[in-house]
């Protein structure tokens, strides 16, 4: 049978120098957090090369790098690929804005972290855009869309699947030279889909991969719609697929269906699901959710790869995301995982945040909430990460 936790049962180029000036510093990175709370110290482990003339206090002007940063990808420890594809959304499309928003309000954020310290020191790097990428989400979904419309439409289902097939392949190479090169891969949705290409190839560099997933919904769907590579199907192709992925530890999930509430009782064990309503009736409670977590956490193997779908925070945090659902994580709650996962002594070896939407396009920089906590969850995510790697984000060769 399946486990349940709980009670619930069956972009931009290198920016060159960056206007945060100041002569250079000599300070390491973040060490790994304390249980305690305290605010992080710089760790012995990391040692990076320092950044000439960058203040990390300063401003960071409109054009820089991710965060304001001046990183470029040769001297960057963190590799963010931005996949603006949201082809098989099946409610509200708008992900594939989402790595634009993203990275214009990252440079609103703060470089020192509470949780982490100094998140920036190994250095992160977006990469620009493809346009084949963006090609392909163009063609991918206006084909979706007739498809929805005429369920007949000869040849569509089959030419969107290839493309998915494609950006999968795309992905993942671009992840297996990632993690060649030693550096640390954090891939910026586009919708969830956009995530198996990484997650394969993180997994066949560390067999027995575990997988942390946070979502309001499981994603254990056989070909939603009609899409083999549908963001509803994503952990259905990962546990189909990926012979390397040993354990998914599933959270948030307050959205399912019975055939997928079935697979996870028949995974024995390969899938653990800790449903929201019990995470939320302990919050009510007042019980101890960092034991919960703790919990939770140690199903997973030493080695891990995190995977955020931001619906699985309450929507006050997200509302223009594609499938918002009531319920969910609060900002401290997702911290908490973050800061717990970091403590449970695993390594972080890839990540991911998916299905962050800027909204209305009445708003062309998208620098709306949604960005603001996307950026922000994006640069916890790398923190914690970095947090559980003694080299400061290296992935060895």
């Amino acid at each position: 049978m399946g486990e349940f936790l709980g009670e619930t049962a069956g972009q931009g180029s290198p920016p060159g120098v960056s206007p945060r000036s100041a002569p250079s510093r000599n300070a390491t990175g973040a060490a790994a957090l304390r249980r305690s709370g305290a605010v992080a110290q710089p760790s012995p482990g990391w040692n990076p090369a320092p950044v000439r003339d960058f203040d990390p206090d300063a401003a960071a002007a409109p054009g820089s790098g991710v965060f304001g940063l001046p990183h470029g990808p040769d001297d960057a420890g963190v590799h963010v690929l931005p996949v603006p594809f949201h082809a098989t959304t099946s409610y509200r499309r708008g992900a594939a804005h989402g790595p634009r928003a993203v990275l214009a309000a990252s440079r609103q954020v703060d470089l020192f972290d509470l949780r982490f310290g100094r998140v920036w020191r190994p250095g992160i790097h977006m990469f620009p855009s493809d346009p084949q990428v963006e090609a392909w989400n163009e063609e991918a979904t206006a084909l979706a869309q007739a498809l929805i419309a005429d369920p007949e439409l000869a040849g569509a289902a089959a030419r969107i699947d290839a493309i998915g097939g494609a950006l999968n392949e795309w992905v993942r190479d671009h992840t297996h030279a990632t993690l060649a090169a030693g550096k640390l891969p954090a891939l910026l949705g586009g919708d969830h889909s956009t995530s198996f290409g990484a997650i394969a190839a993180c997994a066949a560099r560390h067999p027995g991969l575990g997988i942390l997933h946070f979502d309001a919904h499981a994603d254990l769907r056989d070909a939603y719609e009609g899409f083999t590579w549908s963001h509803a199907s994503i952990l259905f192709n990962v546990l189909e697929r990926l012979g390397d992925v040993a354990r998914v530890v599933q959270v948030g999930v307050r959205d399912i269906g019975e055939e997928e509430l079935r697979l996870i009782e028949a995974s024995q064990g390969r899938v653990v699901t800790l449903f929201d309503p019990e995470w939320a009736r302990a919050r009510l409670a007042g019980g101890d959710l960092a034991e919960l977590a703790r919990g939770a956490l140690e199903r997973l193997p030493e080695e891990v790869y995190v995977t955020f779908d931001v619906d699985g925070l309450e929507p006050a945090l997200c509302p223009n995301t594609g499938t918002p659902v009531p319920g969910g994580l609060t900002w401290a709650e997702a911290m908490l995982w973050l800061e717990e996962l970091v403590a449970s002594g695993r390594r972080v070896v890839g990540l991911d945040l998916t299905e962050v939407s800027p909204g209305p396009a009445g708003d062309p920089e998208g620098l709306g909430w949604d960005a603001i906590v996307g950026a922000r969850l994006l640069y916890r995510l790398v923190g914690a990460a970095l947090a559980t790697r003694e080299n400061g984000g290296g992935d060895p060769a």
